[in-house]
């Protein structure tokens, strides 16, 4: 596990255990452009596990203020603002991404083709530089 420095309590410095997984969703969270946006799913990824939306999500519940995170550019995997309509967490993530450019629809939806950050997760290159299905038989 990685750590980062936490919040000052009492005058002493507090270390906070986080995960590689967390540490590097962080990461990804904050490479996002001004004016891009990434998915739960995109993020999860490159952050090495495809399968951690929902982890990406607490990550973004959880960590967004105390490390200054841009969450307001991750989005559902269609391109919508995943907060409820008339919640302020949805006026709030809609002011802050057409302020950066972004164009959405009345009800918070955007062009994934146009505004997606589009960095990809690498592929790991097959053991020996082939693809297994290539590879002969010894």
């Amino acid at each position: 596990m990685g750590s980062l420095r936490g919040e000052k309590l009492d005058g002493d410095q507090v270390l906070i255990q986080i995960s590689d997984f967390t540490k590097k969703v962080i990461q990804q969270i904050r490479a996002i452009p001004a004016g891009r946006v990434a998915t739960y799913k995109q993020i999860a990824a490159l952050s090495g596990k495809p399968q951690g939306s929902r982890g990406v999500a607490w990550i973004l519940h959880s960590c967004s203020t105390q490390h200054r995170l841009p969450w307001h550019r991750v989005l559902n995997a269609q391109g919508k603002i995943s907060f409820d309509r008339q919640s302020h967490n949805f006026r709030e993530q809609k002011r802050r991404l057409e302020r950066e450019g972004v164009e959405l629809s009345a009800a918070g939806e955007l062009d994934l083709v146009e505004f997606q950050w589009k960095k990809k997760p690498r592929q790991k290159p097959a053991p020996g530089g082939k693809p297994k299905m290539f590879s002969v038989a010894k």
